[in-house]
């Protein structure tokens, strides 16, 4: 029997790595079978385009490299990872917490379009490639740990990138990229139902502890 795939996903600084994490140990106290992915896969040679992308290396403007391209690199190192790593533990039944996925290529890429029904365009391809001709499976709920804007830029101020650069990614040194993110994660959310968590209480984020509680609670409705 199939298990369940479970994905952690928001903007920079929401705290994706900690709150996955967090809800890995929580769910293997239970005595459940869990496991944790990250994507991109910054340690396989599956994310080498992602890497390259990611760095500038393709042009220093993220709308330089066209949704479609940029959605094949993320995709095709989502593919490698669940093929060799996941695919076996979670069609046995195993449940898998993702730091990002899919999700993340439908927010990033989706927001290089204006053209409303473009988007739209844009958005069914991604779900017939990566879970129709891909053969990925698609998640059984997706958290969002919403941050509000304000509180994002703060945290993303003196952030230095993960790929090499002093100041971050192509996306990341975008500030009006960031904040049409911001505004695409409302879209998102309603369009696919994900769950929504408040991270933080004014232009405070809320301790890991408090919203690890959400997530958990909203989690075990997946158990009901």
């Amino acid at each position: 029997m199939r298990g369940k795939l479970i994905i952690i996903e928001g903007g920079d600084g929401s705290g994706k790595a900690t709150q996955t994490a967090m809800l890995v140990e929580r769910l293997a106290a239970e005595g459940r079978p869990v496991r944790s992915v990250s994507f991109p896969d910054y340690d396989s040679d599956s994310s080498a385009l992602v890497k390259m992308y990611l760095r500038g290396d393709f042009g220093g403007d993220a709308d330089g490299v066209n949704p479609y391209a940029a959605s094949a690199f993320y995709a095709v190192d989502r593919f490698a990872s669940y093929q060799t790593q996941w695919k076996s533990f979670l069609q046995d039944g195993g449940i898998v917490v993702a730091d990002r996925y899919t999700t993340s290529n439908m927010l990033y890429q989706m927001i290089k379009i204006d053209d409303a029904a473009a988007q739209e365009a844009y958005l069914d391809w991604l779900w017939d490639f990566e879970f129709g001709k891909l053969g990925l499976p698609e998640p059984d709920m997706v958290v969002l740990l919403d941050v509000p804007l304000a509180v994002t830029e703060r945290l993303m101020a003196g952030r230095t990138g993960k790929t090499g650069g002093r100041t971050g990614d192509i996306h990341e040194k975008n500030e009006g990229f960031l904040r049409k993110c911001h505004d695409a994660y409302d879209v998102l959310a309603k369009r696919y139902g994900w769950q929504r968590i408040a991270c933080a209480d004014g232009l405070a984020m809320r301790t890991p502890e408090a919203i690890c509680d959400d997530v958990y609670e909203a989690v075990r409705a997946l158990w009901k």
